[in-house]
Formats: C-alpha cells, sequence, structure tokens
C-alpha cells in the first residue's frame, strides 16, 4: 500500500535558535502543536536538495518525550524524500554512537534527540539538535540557517497514515511507499557499532586483564555511574561483558530512564556526590567515573575520590597517548582545548613539539581541525574529553584511554597526577556556575564588563583579595579565526589575563532550556606549589572575579549554584 504525504500550514515559534549544542527547551515547549514539526522541517529544508535519497541516524538518550519525537521525525523524512533512517532500537543512541554511525556509514547526517547533561521528565528539558555528514555538531552557519528558517516557516509535509507506534521497539529492516518512493526505517542495535569501534581504538585484553586482575595484580576496582542515562547499555555491553565488571559491584544506574530516577545527569562533584560519596566511603575502589545523559561528558575520580580536573585530564591523556593502539598505528597530530579551559595541556604540546589550538566553546570547533589531520586530542573543562575517531566529545572513550594508561603505567589515579605535576607544574581551575539567572539580569552583568573592558583604566590595574595582589595585563572579548575555513567567532567570552599567567573568563552558557546560566572560571598555574588544596589556591582570585563582574548587586546570588 502506498502512502500520501500532505502539506500542512504552520506559522513561525519565537525562538527557535539552536545554542551551543541543538535547540533546547522545557518538553512542554516541544509539545506545543507544530512546534517540534516545524524544527525538523526547518533542518530539512536547509539540508535541501541533498535530503532526497539520504541516509539520516537518529537516536538520543531516552528523556521523555523521545518516542513521540522519533515518531514525528519519521513522518517527516518520509513525506521530504529521506530514503532511509537507521534508529537505535528504542530510540536509544548516546552522541559518540550517532557521531560513529554518521562516519561509518557515510551519511547525510543525524538527527540526536538529547538536552546532555539537563534534567529530564515532562517538568524538565528536552532537545534536537543536528550532526552534520562528517559526525559533528552542525556548524554556527548551519545552524544560523535553521534558525532563519524558522522565523518564516509557512508549512511542513508529513505523511500522517505511516504507522509508527511501537516500530522501534524491534531490531528490524522496515519498508514503506510513500508518494511512489521507497522508504526504509533500519532499527539496529544501538550498541553494536560503538562496541565495535572501540575494540578497533584500545586493547580490550589488556583492559580486561586489568580489570580482573591476575596472580600478580590485584583487580582494579571500578565504578562506573550512567546516572539512569543512554550509556547504561553501553556501560553493561563494554565493561560487564566485554571486559568482566561486575554487574553488582562495578556499575550502578545503568537502565535509561526518561527523567533519569529525577536526578540531575550532569557528572561534576554536585550533581554526581552519590558516586563521590560511594567512593570515598569503600577505600577498596580505584577508580570512579559518571557519565551524563547522552554519554559525551565524563568524571573521573580515583581512590578516596580524588578528583581529577577536566584539563587535567586532558593533559595526562596527551602525555600518554603513545600506549594507546589507535595512536600507536595513526599518529598524534596536535591538541586543543576550549578558551575557559585551564591551559594544563598547553605545556605538553609544548614539550611534545605538537600544535595546540584555543577554541571557543562548542565541540563544533574542534571538527575542522580534526578533518585537516591537525588534531588528535580535544577537551573542555565542562567535563568532555575525545579524540578524532569521531567528531564528538565521547565518555565512554575517555575512561578506556584512562584504563590505558593506569594499565601501561601501573598506578594509582592520584599518582600519575602528582606525577605529571612534579614534570609540568599545575593549573589550579575552578568554575562557578549560577543557574537559572534572570536573563536581564545576567545580560546587566555582561554589560558592565564590556562596559570594562571598552575602558584603557583596567590595564595594569592592582586587585588585592586574601593577602594576594594581581595585576591586570589583558582584557578582551574572546575572538576566533577559525585556521582552515577562516571563518570567525566573535564575543565567545569575556577574558581578564593577569600578569602571572593566572585568567578570570566570564561567559552566558548555551545550553540552558530557560533562563540564563552565568559561568566564571578561575585559572591560575602553579610551576612548585602543586600538592595544595584547589579552592584556598583559589580563593583569591575568586573574590577578585566576583568583585570585578559585581555579580551579586547584579543578579542578587550569593552563592554559586555549582562549584567545580
Amino acid at each position: 500500500m502506498s502512502l500520501t504525504s500532505v502539506i500542512v500550514e504552520t506559522t513561525p515559534f519565537e525562538g527557535q535558535k539552536p545554542g551551543t549544542s541543538g535547540l533546547r527547551k522545557k518538553v512542554k515547549v516541544f509539545m506545543e502543536k507544530h512546534y517540534t514539526e516545524n524544527f525538523i522541517q526547518c533542518i530539512l529544508n536547509v539540508l535541501g536538495d541533498k535530503v532526497k535519497g539520504s541516509t539520516l541516524i537518529v537516536g538520543g538518550d531516552g528523556r521523555y518525550f523521545s518516542k513521540q519525537a522519533i515518531n514525528i521525525i519519521i513522518r517527516l523524512a518520509s513525506a521530504n524524500g529521506v530514503s532511509k533512517l537507521v534508529i537505535g532500537q528504542l530510540g536509544l543512541l548516546s552522541t559518540p554512537a550517532v557521531s560513529s554511525l554518521i562516519r561509518r556509514h557515510n551519511v547525510l547526517g543525524g538527527i540526536v534527540l538529547t538536552a546532555s547533561h539537563n534534567p529530564g521528565g515532562i517538568r524538565h528539558d528536552f532537545g534536537i539538535k543536528y550532526n552534520i555528514e562528517n559526525g559533528g555538531p552542525a556548524p554556527d552557519y548551519v545552524s544560523d540557517a535553521v534558525y532563519e528558517e524558522s522565523k518564516k516557516i509557512t508549512s511542513y509535509k508529513t505523511t500522517p497514515k505511516l504507522e509508527t507506534d511501537r516500530l522501534i521497539d524491534i531490531l528490524g529492516t522496515y519498508n514503506f511507499n510513500v508518494d511512489g518512493r521507497d522508504f526504509v526505517v533500519e532499527v539496529i542495535d544501538s550498541t553494536a557499532d560503538y562496541v565495535g569501534l572501540m575494540k578497533q581504538i584500545f586493547d580490550f585484553p589488556k583492559l580486561r586483564t586489568l580489570i580482573r586482575g591476575t596472580e600478580k595484580r590485584p583487580p582494579f576496582n571500578v565504578l562506573i555511574d550512567s546516572m539512569n542515562g543512554v550509556t547504561g547499555v553501553f556501560v553493561r555491553k563494554i565493561f560487564v561483558e566485554e571486559l568482566g565488571a561486575s554487574p553488582d559491584n562495578n556499575v550502578c544506574r545503568i537502565v535509561p530512564l526518561d527523567n533519569f530516577g529525577e536526578i540531575h545527569p550532569d557528572p561534576n562533584l554536585t550533581y554526581a556526590k552519590d558516586l563521590v560519596d560511594k567512593v570515598k566511603a569503600n577505600t577498596s575502589y580505584d577508580f570512579g567515573v559518571a557519565f551524563d545523559g547522552d554519554g559525551d561528558r565524563n568524571m573521573i575520580i580515583g581512590k578516596n575520590a580524588f578528583f581529577v580536573t577536566p584539563s587535567d585530564s586532558l593533559a595526562v591523556l596527551a602525555n600518554n597517548l603513545d600506549c594507546i593502539p589507535y595512536f600507536q598505528k595513526n599518529g598524534v597530530h596536535g591538541f586543543a582545548r576550549s578558551m575557559p579551559t585551564a591551559a594544563a595541556v598547553d605545556r605538553v604540546a609544548e614539550k611534545l613539539k605538537k600544535e595546540m589550538f584555543e577554541v571557543p566553546t562548542g565541540w563544533k570547533y574542534f571538527g575542522n581541525l580534526m578533518d585537516a589531520g591537525r588534531l588528535s586530542l580535544c577537551g573542555e573543562e565542562s567535563f568532555g574529553t575525545g579524540s578524532d575517531h569521531i567528531r564528538e566529545k565521547d565518555g565512554i572513550w575517555a575512561v578506556l584511554a584512562w584504563l590505558s594508561v593506569i594499565e601501561h603505567k601501573n598506578m594509582s589515579v592520584e599518582e600519575i597526577l602528582k606525577e605529571h605535576w612534579s614534570i609540568y607544574g599545575r593549573n589550579y581551575f575552578t568554575r562557578y556556575d549560577y543557574e537559572e539567572c534572570e536573563s536581564d539580569a545576567a545580560n546587566q552583568m555582561m554589560e558592565h564588563l564590556e562596559n570594562l573592558i571598552a575602558s584603557p583604566d583596567l590595564i595594569g590595574k592592582t586587585y588585592t583579595a586574601h593577602g594576594k595582589s594581581y595585576k591586570i595585563s589583558k582584557v578582551d572579548n574572546f575572538s576566533y579565526v577559525d585556521p582552515i575555513d577562516k571563518s570567525v567567532a566573535k564575543n565567545q567570552g569575556i577574558r581578564v589575563l593577569f600578569e602571572d599567567g593566572s585568567r578570570v573568563i566570564y561567559r552566558l552558557s548555551g545550553t540552558g532550556s530557560s533562563g540564563a546560566t552565568i559561568r566564571i572560571y578561575i585559572d591560575s598555574y602553579e610551576k612548585k606549589d602543586v600538592l595544595a588544596d584547589a579552592q584556598d589556591m583559589l580563593k583569591p582570585l575568586v573574590r577578585i572575579a566576583l568583585d570585578i563582574s559585581q555579580l551579586q548587586k547584579f543578579t542578587g546570588l550569593e552563592k554559586p549554584t555549582v562549584i567545580t
């Protein structure tokens, strides 16, 4: 039976502007009549003629409204000339898995249904983002085009009689005929492709021996927390079935839930406190990790909950990539970090004589460098780490990389960090997040900072707090020129740089669904005094950062929501 598509009239919705990683709004916004259809149609419109006969990957973190959104995507894709959708069973695909599938199968792109580390459930957040043919997040010119399309859309095309209920629950290939064209939905094992890729990159037999132990070496006791997100299905397959971890003692919260069990699936010291407390209380654990909702972020801790900052994690991996088979085969071409990330990896790049890039926040800015063969490893202070095996940050990859380093060096997490600091010195780093601020107040604070950096009076000014003084050497609003395509990204964060190399950075986050999140980043380098408490070391700079911004005056907030 041939199905017929129809054209449905609609009107634009305000605010369908993708942020750092796609469009994120409250679930109830996406549930409004025509809202999700409009945004999907705008993506398809921007893709233009390339849609005809194309294949797209579809999946996400399983949060509330995912299945309804997938049904909408199936109907709109079929009506707009897409030939095939490849969908993870139950709609589950981690963001790294989507990137892997796009690249392996050389398809047009993928639609990822996630709001990443944001809470899920009917009262919380949903998100849609488009990944391009290299497997990476849509660059600014694509996102901007989608937004422009959203402001003028008048109709969308769908196939209302295409039966989608429970279609994605069972593995298989489903064939339809729409407007005389063949249309295929292939429901795949969510983990198979990604697991195969990890087995090509890492030495699984060595990692299995590490976790299970030998007569001469005790088992390396891990605790892996998926925070009820999509990584649960991957953790069971990789760490339990492939590497021999105990399903009872080494993994927790590995069943994906559409509301993440009413927790905030953000792997940091505040929202992953359960993991921290368990590793701290049970001294038999050598290693702990938490993943976020869609599997691209990771937080690593060692025995006794020894915390590894994302910037230190990136630097340690950069210094030890040669123990991983993938890099033994392909070489190491360069390193990169987002601008707010502490500059620990910069010193590794200098010693190893590798190119080093500083880019704006957002994984999309790493893609061109990778495609040009100039970047092998990159990371962000927001717990994102990845390599050129795909074009997304990748939490599970980061953990397998860390376990490879631990197996190779036969040292604990804490020993590895302290050895690293003894060689390179230490970047003390912290981030203060003020979540769901009034947007007007946050914008007024940023305007105040803009006015400050426009004034020449700030250069050379000395600030003193808690007995320490810092002299300002430079202030600016970070801009970036892509060395590959020469595109320019402006207004990427206000930087206050001091003569000793310390930095204070202010940004409004682009990943929230409502209100504004103010982030303040503090980075200070010490060559010799490397074993102090980070918060104690940074207390003077934190005070100065708050004084410069007048955050409390503008927002009324006395304390941050999260300190990392």
